[in-house]
């Protein structure tokens, strides 16, 4: 029934399958890849026809993470997997990043690549599995891909790079770091890094390339036994005389508006240029006139790239090494916690940093399980930032990827939960751009963290940079416009401290770099980012010392793990009134940490106070401040340490005779008592006649000490009490119902059957 077609290899310690012929037969091209036990089923669908005007090639990818995977049920109220998640988003990216330059130029028909993860071990992560079976499903649909590709996972740690490390092997070494790859040359790296050297990133890439190829070679094994027939289609290029009319037309117009280093007149001149060559097509009939369109960005990119080879200039006249100005302006909001207005060239970001407390951590629900995440990035990039009209709304894939790739640039560096026990979110709303927005969020976004007070370890810089590349000519551009990233062949972006490398990130316009180019572009970044940093720190060199006066205060308490109940309290009784008493936010976990919040320095003091109550053990001898609770017809019940109550009996409230209790406190009343005794099961007696009710001081006690009981043995013969007739005597009827003997009429004095502890009984 099944036509199964399968290939093997031992890679990173685990046997990677990819399998084809058993599943999805109705797909263009689909293949059940598993690595470990993680099994990713990818499938792969092409229009066989052009939509009419289409003048764009229409690739989607969509990734999508099955909870059965991972044999769990997804949270919430739906039950089902609904939207995509951001990881899933953040990987679609990644499979679509590589392999869309791998399709002719003139192809238009219609692509649809669908990851679904099927089965997850906890420990490979599915994303380099997806890349790999995505890559495999088109090599073998028969569309015109010029690849495979593959991609592998690399971790750096003791000085040793590792292959596909695991989730724990990632949280503890240095490095993760995503390569794709054709097997002759890298099309897109993705990292995050905790100060790696240029030198031992490049090594990275040089490491994963060398085993990307073994799965590429795997891929051509599976093709070559159920590849489907390649497609037919003509993609001649035939607008060579197009190209010519158009240069003729409109080349020197578009020469000069390239000279203009203003973005909106360059912009309207370029408009203008194009209006200019569409007229001049118009009697040529539309399909003509389109042709010609899509073939002005050839004229405009010919006449860019070939200025930045032959002499070196580029389109605002800077050299290829040279950084647009830069101002850096921090504390620009005066309510927010911290924020800064980073401006570089015609590229502005206004970013904010907000700290909070743990309940602002934000929740993720993943194949992992429940997870939080104390440090969140979010970018917006709204129309206007271009001078354009558009959509203006939720993220899209643009916003949540170059979110996520400044968020990689600062996590490195940021400091651990002990030392900085903040949530803390970064906004970045790009206000102009022209040109890198992700690195302007990245240089921005530190230096509002450094006005909120965050700790970090250094500041972080970022910088875009770009390549034109013709045959073995090539020029590395630093700090590249927009219009050199639409025109140019790489868009590279490195970010990190002056100790080393953060987060890179680079994606290929053309069938992969050399080793050679890519050392060039990360020595020319490094000095790059240096250049930048110097400039941040003229507004703010370090993390300020004072956090807002509008942010939260955190101050933990460590307790022992036997006081927690205490704390909290029965149904979370104790907690609530700390809660509701001082207005302060009071978290525990479950080792006894406590963490105490509020902008009001004083809520947290009497918090902090009423807790080291709860927790701390009287001592005799001591003085306290409390408040009475209860009153009995012997005494009253002080509560002095938060948690724990006392009782002064009636004999320590005054140093004269006192009848009632009542005549002398009140409940609710608040009272200064001393720690008199604290008898073996902890019952606590207090005394308020030996402190002064007004000042708290210690008073002499008149009066002299009691006799000290006697021990049970020297407290008289009790033998009067034994009857004759055996060791416990003839105790006298019992009560009716056998329930013990007969004790007589209770005492006066309202004492009843209470039971009171001997210590606590008056000598009167």
């Amino acid at each position: 029934m099944f036509d199964v077609k399968t290939v093997s290899l031992e890679w990173g310690g685990k046997t990677l399958t990819l399998e084809t012929g058993r599943i999805a037969r109705q797909a263009d091209g689909a293949v059940l890849a598993t690595y470990g036990e993680t099994v990713v089923l990818c499938a792969v669908t092409a229009a066989k026809k052009v939509k009419e005007g289409q003048d764009f090639f229409p690739l989607t990818v969509h990734y999508q993470e099955k909870f059965s995977s991972a044999g769990r049920i997804p949270g919430g109220f739906f039950k089902r997997e609904r939207g995509a998640t951001e990881k899933e988003t953040l990987v679609s990216r990644l499979i679509d990043r590589p392999v869309r330059p791998l399709f002719p130029e003139g192809f238009y028909n219609e692509i649809n690549v669908i990851a679904q993860v099927l089965s997850y071990d906890g420990e490979t992560e599915p994303d380099i599995v997806a890349m790999i079976a995505a890559s495999a499903a088109l090599t073998i649909s028969g569309v015109p891909f010029m690849g495979p590709i593959a991609a592998a996972r690399v971790g750096f740690k003791d000085g040793e790079y590792q292959l596909n490390p695991s989730l724990s092997e990632v949280a503890t070494g240095r490095l993760d770091l995503v390569v794709a790859a054709t097997g002759g040359a890298v099309m897109m790296v993705e990292s995050e890094a905790k100060e790696l050297t240029e030198d031992e990133m490049l090594g990275a890439v040089v490491f994963a390339h060398d085993e990307i190829r073994k799965v590429v070679n795997a891929i051509i094994d599976l093709a070559e036994k159920a590849a489907k027939e390649p497609w037919q289609i003509d993609l001649t290029d035939n607008t060579a005389d197009i190209k010519k009319k158009l240069k003729d037309i409109v080349g020197k117009d578009v020469a000069a508006a390239y000279k203009l280093t203003d973005k909106s007149a360059r912009s309207n001149a370029l408009n203008e240029a194009r209006a200019k060559a569409k007229e001049a097509f118009a009697a040529e009939g539309a399909q003509t006139q389109m042709v010609a369109m899509k073939t002005m960005k050839k004229v405009e990119a010919d006449i860019v790239r070939g200025a930045i080879l032959k002499d070196g200039t580029r389109i605002d006249g800077r050299t290829t090494t040279q950084v647009r100005p830069i101002e850096s302006i921090v504390g620009f909001l005066p309510r927010t916690h911290g924020s800064s207005l980073f401006t570089r060239g015609e590229t502005q970001a206004i970013c904010t940093t907000t700290l909070g407390t743990k309940d602002a951590e934000q929740m993720i629900d993943g194949l992992d399980g429940l997870s939080y995440q104390r440090f969140m990035l979010h970018y917006n990039f709204p129309p206007y930032s271009v001078g354009e009209v558009g959509r203006f709304g939720a993220p899209g894939r643009r916003e949540v990827g170059h979110g996520k790739l400044a968020w990689r640039a600062l996590h490195p560096v940021l400091p651990t939960k002990d030392e900085f026990p903040y949530t803390i979110r970064v906004l970045s709303d790009i206000t102009e751009s022209n040109g890198s927005s992700s690195m302007a969020t990245v240089c921005g976004g530190c230096l509002s963290m450094m006005d909120a007070g965050v700790p970090i370890e250094r500041p972080v810089s970022g910088i875009a940079m770009g390549l034109i590349l013709e045959g073995d000519e090539f020029a590395v551009l630093s700090d590249i416009l927009g219009d050199e990233d639409h025109l140019g062949d790489m868009d590279f972006k490195v970010a990190g401290t002056s100790a080393g490398i953060t987060t890179m990130q680079m994606d290929i316009k053309i069938a992969g770099i050399t080793r050679e180019i890519m050392a060039k572009a990360l020595h020319q970044a490094s000095e790059g980012r240096a250049h930048i940093l110097g400039e941040m720190t003229k507004a703010l060199g370090s993390a300020r010392t004072e956090l807002s006066a509008h942010a939260p205060r955190i101050e933990t308490i460590q307790i022992d793990k036997s006081k927690i109940r205490e704390v909290i309290g029965t149904g979370g009784k104790v907690i609530r009134e700390i809660v509701a008493g001082t207005g302060a936010k009071v978290d525990i976990d479950d080792e006894g940490l406590i963490k105490i919040s509020s902008s009001d320095i004083n809520q947290i003091e009497a918090a902090k106070a009423w807790i080291l109550g709860i927790v701390e053990e009287a001592e005799v001898g001591k003085v306290y401040d409390g408040k009475v609770v209860n009153i009995v017809d012997f005494g009253a019940f002080v509560n002095f340490m938060g948690g724990k109550d006392g009782l002064v009996h009636v004999s320590e409230m005054r140093n004269e005779r006192v009848e009632k209790p009542t005549d002398v406190v009140k409940e609710g009343q608040a009272v200064k008592v001393k720690v008199l005794e604290i008898d073996p099961r902890g019952k606590v007696r207090l005394s308020m006649r030996v402190v002064d009710q007004e000042t708290g001081a210690e008073l002499e006690d008149t009066r002299p000490p009691r006799e000290p009981r006697p021990e049970r043995s020297d407290r008289g013969d009790r033998g009067d009490r034994r009857g004759p007739g055996g060791p416990r005597g003839d105790r006298g009827p019992r009560r009716e119902g056998g329930g013990g003997r007969d004790r007589g009429p209770r005492r006066e004095g309202g004492e009843g059957g209470d039971h009171v502890p001997a210590f606590l009984k008056s000598d009167d």
